[in-house]
């Protein structure tokens, strides 16, 4: 599905026919359409299978009440589409989007959390300070980082930052956009975890790297209330 700016598409973004609409520091630019393919790795398989489970959820388990909490949730705390203007989820769009990374989770790194089918009642996305000194170790295989522990995800059991590795791309690239894969987690806790964070980046968890490459890693955080933060995406260094 594309969205229209204009008439005379002064901005455009996705697909219609056999064309996809997008822009970059050029412009507005269009090109053939293509179709992915589907390989469904053990990675695309966790992510459908908690997006069933998660809509059956809302459909089966959740009571009214908690489908209307979620709902006004999703009408307090808007989301920007592709053209940068801003639009509201549906109630149970929010819902999965804010459980789906947390299942992910459990699924791939035995992870702690839990779904949480509590709409939060705080009206905002929860705040993820950008990481900073992303560092891909070769020789090591570990991803390290420091991290600020006094964000709402770090401060209380049911919270935590999930790291995602893209996959590496040429040195000269600059942008990223997917694809990702989850490779780690910190926790949060009564006691805040300290920094820095260190991850295992063995290619069985991510992908592997190599010296002369660039690798993005991305950051989400989910509060203990199930608020899911923006994601933040950061160059990594790569190092022997």
């Amino acid at each position: 599905m594309a969205l229209f700016k204009s008439q005379v598409l002064t901005q455009a973004s996705g697909s219609v026919g056999g064309l996809t609409y997008s822009h970059n520091a050029g412009g507005l630019y269009m090109r053939a359409r293509s179709i992915p393919v589907q390989p469904n790795s053990p990675y695309q398989t966790q992510v459908k299978n908690a997006l069933t489970q998660l809509v059956v959820a809302w459909l089966e388990t959740l009571t009214a009440v908690q489908r209307n909490a979620w709902n006004l949730y999703a009408a307090n705390v808007l989301v920007t589409n592709p053209l940068g203007d801003p639009r509201a989820n549906s109630g149970q769009n929010w819902y999965v989007a804010a459980n789906q990374p947390r299942l992910q989770a459990i699924a791939k790194l035995a992870s702690a959390l839990t779904r949480v089918d509590a709409a939060p009642i705080i009206f905002d996305r929860g705040l993820l300070t950008t990481p900073a000194a992303v560092t891909l170790d070769v020789s090591a295989s570990t991803l390290s980082f420091t991290f600020t522990n006094t964000n709402a995800w770090a401060t209380a059991v049911g919270g935590a930052l999930l790291v995602y590795q893209g996959r590496p791309v040429n040195g000269t690239r600059t942008f990223f956009k997917g694809p990702w894969r989850l490779i780690g987690q910190i926790l949060g806790a009564v006691v805040p975890p300290t920094s820095p964070g260190l991850i295992s980046t063995v290619p069985t968890n991510g992908y592997a790297y190599a010296i002369g490459q660039a690798c993005y890693i991305a950051f989400a955080a989910t509060t203990a209330d199930g608020r899911l933060t923006t994601r933040q995406i950061v160059p990594a260094s790569i190092v022997a």
